[in-house]
């Protein structure tokens, strides 16, 4: 289906787009009360758009990544962070568990995930994780609207 002829969901329901905004309103503010920073969150919103080949958040996302003051070195070798020494422990925790829940998260391996939970804390596992999902939601969004990149 081309994606000219698609519906825009976030304008044919504006109001459970809406919704999902207050969701990733209230994502950041649990990132915050976490003590985690904008740029952790863009990082993690970046990696999960590029799993999802979701261009339209790439796009998006990769602009605040830098915005919040994310190097171009790390959005460029985000794909391979585990291959290289420019991620914080801190940011490999939260890749890996975004990674987790953006791919098959039943699967989920749990000796990794106890290990992310004990450097981020609980507080801070449950705010990447729900980053995660919420930016899996907005991908499947403009995807399925083919939103287009400009």
């Amino acid at each position: 289906m081309s994606a000219s002829r698609r519906i825009f969901l976030d304008k044919q329901n504006p109001e459970i787009f809406a919704a999902l905004t207050q969701v990733a309103e209230a994502t950041s503010r649990a990132l915050e009360s976490a003590g985690l920073g904008r740029d952790l969150a863009e990082l993690v919103n970046v990696r999960v758009s590029q799993i999802h080949a979701c261009a339209f958040c790439l796009n998006l996302h990769t602009r605040r990544a830098e915005k919040a003051g994310v190097s171009g070195k790390k959005l460029a070798t985000l794909p391979a962070w585990r291959d290289t020494e420019l991620f914080t422990p801190q940011e490999r925790a939260a890749l890996t568990l975004a990674e987790m829940a953006a791919e098959r998260p039943e699967v989920a391996d749990t000796e990794q995930y106890e290990t992310c939970r004990a450097l981020l804390g609980d507080e801070g596992t449950s705010a990447i994780v729900w980053t995660a999902i919420t930016i899996s939601a907005f991908n499947a969004v403009s995807i399925m609207s083919g939103h287009p990149v400009r």
